[in-house]
């Protein structure tokens, strides 16, 4: 009789173990598609700003083609890698911002562009957008890393596996040149 408790108390106590994990690593899991979805909020928000700064900045720049059409092309690459996986999306991005930058280091060259209340107002927006897609990332990749915590940890590793919960990407910067510290010269 007391045996039977024993085990009845061990199985409720086990089966209550499974049950928090399981809702812990469905939580996180779900907490880290949140988070990503945020980024695509940001991504888009991006994208459609875009054809509107390469409108504007066209009529001024009009032998700088390769510069808009670079960024135009770096857009359609990154709206074709939404939904192929966070690395592919990650790495169409970082493509895009690199576009994105070298337009607005070109622009730098054109006074009237800069003093153009259009391009300024895009300008602004575009810059707050990328400071809104980098405090998505670093949140995503935070769920990220809790989630992928809780999946490879004992004992939750053991319910994750049983359950089939796999690790989640990291969004991470591809190109090595991003990594780079920029030099600054006052000369």
């Amino acid at each position: 009789m007391v045996a039977g408790i024993v085990i009845g108390v061990i199985v409720v106590l086990l089966l209550l173990l499974l049950g928090l994990n399981y809702n812990s690593l469905v939580r996180l899991r779900n907490q880290a598609r949140n988070a990503w979805a945020q980024i695509d909020v940001q991504l888009k928000r991006r994208h459609d700003l875009i054809p509107n700064l390469v409108e504007t900045v066209k009529g001024y720049m009009k032998h700088e083609r390769e510069t808009l059409e670079a960024v135009t092309a770096a857009r359609n690459l990154a709206q074709g890698a939404i939904g192929k996986g966070v690395g592919t999306q990650a790495k169409a991005e970082t493509g895009l911002s690199g576009a994105l930058s070298r337009l607005l280091a070109v622009a730098e060259n054109y006074p009237d562009l800069k003093a153009n209340h259009i391009f300024l107002a895009l300008h602004n927006e575009l810059t707050s957008t990328e400071n809104r897609i980098s405090f998505s990332r670093q949140f995503y990749n935070d769920s990220v890393l809790n989630y992928n915590n809780k999946t490879q940890m004992f004992p939750s590793n053991l319910i994750a596996s049983m359950f089939g919960f796999k690790p989640d990407e990291f969004f991470e910067v591809e190109v090595a040149a991003e990594r780079e510290v920029p030099g600054v010269s006052f000369a």
